[in-house]
Order: structure tokens, then sequence, then C-alpha cells
């Protein structure tokens, strides 16, 4: 495995490749089926657009939230796609017998190689009640996450020790490379074990911003070369909103900040619109916590966001930006992503 496929190449004027992270969302009005037309869409587009990758996060029991199965919704994006990487952000590897994930994602890069990335989170992504329903068990340890990493590590390679119980166990199909592995975090944890490992990290700025210098820090601190990278290579997460005035955006970034809100209170629901978001009566504690939960997106028109984006890259030093656009309905999401490929002048 080279290094080559996991940095980007950067288009038009950006500094470092910018990449999408999609969940399906499903908004008030549509279904299930309208977010994953929409994310097809998006990816077909964002290919034309010159992002660089688009990963789809694994979510599950959210009703406005269509994601809950990556492997099957990769497949479908990159047999939609030509050339555009596609992959998982992330797979939450605690949810999953490795031997699966190395199955799916074997046949994966059978399929499209060259082109599909295996990002790894350690959080169930969902309520525990569901992950234990997941896994069929409810004694699922966290702190095992890097003997899952090592495991599916060895799947994928067929790598284990003559001495192991799996050592004669095959994960097929097999390929002489496989698909990149990153490993996902909003704290520490993984930030520390992509170093160790020589990963590349992909840190969840758009929910956890006040951790991402400090894991970043730690990711490079902690980083031993490998075989994959031979220095560090962060992404971070980034939600953003581009509208054509800041007003519009603030307006569409509305919607995202309820939802939030709702997900924390335990009542997750389709993505409202706009006019839910505005009609909405808000306690001044709701209202806090909206206001604090926009104090993390980036929103405004397309220069704007650039301006945001650029001070965000500075500061953090990150060698890629996925952006995340929580807007309801297709429209406004594509052209949100369009706005911002323009502002770098990405597009033909």
């Amino acid at each position: 495995m080279t290094t080559d496929i996991i940095r980007g190449v950067p288009r038009g004027t950006a500094d470092i490749p910018l990449s999408i992270l999609e969940l399906a969302t499903v908004g008030e009005g549509h279904t299930p089926a309208d977010a994953l037309r929409s994310a097809t869409e998006l990816a077909r587009s964002a290919e034309d657009w010159g992002y660089h990758r688009i990963w789809v996060a694994e979510h599950h029991g959210m009703p406005g939230v269509a994601s809950s199965s990556p492997a099957v919704l990769i497949a479908h994006l990159a047999a939609a796609t030509r050339a555009i990487r596609i992959g998982s952000g992330g797979v939450m590897l605690p949810n999953h017998a490795p031997l699966v994930v190395a199955e799916q994602f074997g046949t994966l890069h059978a399929l499209h190689p060259g082109r599909i990335d295996l990002g790894l989170g350690r959080a169930p992504g969902t309520d525990m009640a569901t992950a234990n329903a997941l896994r069929r068990s409810a004694d699922i340890d966290p702190d095992e996450f890097p003997q899952q990493v090592a495991e599916l590590t060895s799947f994928l390679d067929g790598a284990f020790p003559g001495d192991h119980p799996y050592a004669k166990i095959q994960a097929i199909p097999r390929s002489a490379d496989r698909p990149p592995i990153w490993l996902l975090g909003s704290s520490g944890f993984s930030a520390r074990l992509a170093g160790l490992l020589g990963l590349p990290f992909a840190f969840a700025h758009h929910f956890s911003a006040a951790n991402t210098e400090p894991a970043l820090d730690l990711y490079r601190s902690s980083f031993r070369p490998s075989e994959v990278l031979s220095e560090p290579y962060a992404l971070i997460g980034v939600a953003a909103v581009a509208a054509d005035t800041e007003a519009e955006a603030l307006r569409q970034a509305m919607p995202g900040a309820l939802s939030w809100l709702r997900m924390r209170r335990g009542t997750p629901g389709l993505f409202p619109s706009p006019e839910t978001a505005e009609a909405y009566a808000y306690t001044p504690m709701e209202t806090e916590f909206v206001r604090d939960r926009l104090s993390n997106v980036i929103y405004g028109d397309a220069d704007g966001v650039r301006a945001g984006l650029e001070e965000l890259r500075k500061r953090t030093g990150a060698d890629e930006l996925m952006i995340t656009t929580m807007v309801h309905g297709a429209e406004a999401r594509l052209r949100s992503y369009r706005l911002i490929a323009e502002a770098y002048g990405m597009t033909s």
C-alpha cells in the first residue's frame, strides 16, 4: 500500500483536498428512498465538482438518517460514479465481527479497486439497547477496539501468526492490496492509537470542536512511521453551509441545530425543515444550546464559508477537510456544496 491512495490532490485554488461526509438525511416530507437518491446525486455531482472523496456514516435507530448500512450504500455510490473515492466514515467496529467487515470491504475493493476507504470508529453510533441488538450481546468492551482493529487488519492481509486460532480462516475475496484503514475519533483515544499504528486519522470536529487541536497534537506526537504512512495525515470533519447570503445560510443551518437538540433530548425524528425550526418555541436553555451548536458551523455566502474553512485549516494544520452539510432538502444541500467548490475554483 502506498501513501498516494491516502493523500489526495488539491483541486482549484484549494491548498488541501476537500471531501464530503454524507449521512443520507431524511427530511420532513421525504422518505428514506428520497434520501438515498439524493446521496447518489450528491456523489455524482461531487465527483464532477472536484471533491476528493465521499464517506458515509453508520447510524442506527434514527428516523432522520438513512445511512445504517455503510457497506451497502458504498457499493451503490461507487457503482454510480467513476473515480471519486468512496468510504465509510465510519464503520462502528464494535457493532460487527471483524471477519464480516473484512469480507464486505474485500468485496467492495474487488468491485472498485483503488477507490474504497475503510474508516473505523469505536462508538456504537446509536443507543446501547440498539447496540446490544446489533451485537447480540451486552458484553462488548469499547477498550477492546485496538484488538478488533488488529484482528480486522490480519483478516484483510491474511497475516495471522501460525499459532493463532484464526490462522486458517480466509476472508474472501482478498487481494494483494486492500482498502486503506483510517481510524476515526472525537477524543484522544483513537488519535493516539492511529499515531501508534501509523494510520491516517479523521477527527469529528463537527461535533467535538473543543477536542480537535488536542487530539491532532496527540496524533502527531504519537505517530510512528508505517508501511502505510511515513508521516501523519489528519482529516477533520467540518460542518458548513453555504448559500447566496449569510441570512439564508443561517436559515438553512438552523434545522441542523434543532435536530441535534431533539437527539440530545432523546426524541430524534425526521430532519426538520427551516419552517419547523423557525416556528419552534425555544426555551432559554434550548436557545443557548442552539447558539453553541451554531458556533461550530461555518455558514455564510461562498466567500465567507471559504474564509472560515481556511481559518480552520491554518489553525489546525489539517491535511484534508471533510465537509458535512446538514440542511433540509437535496436542492439546498447540492447548492451549498457547489458554492464551496466554486469558491475554490474546483468546478470546470
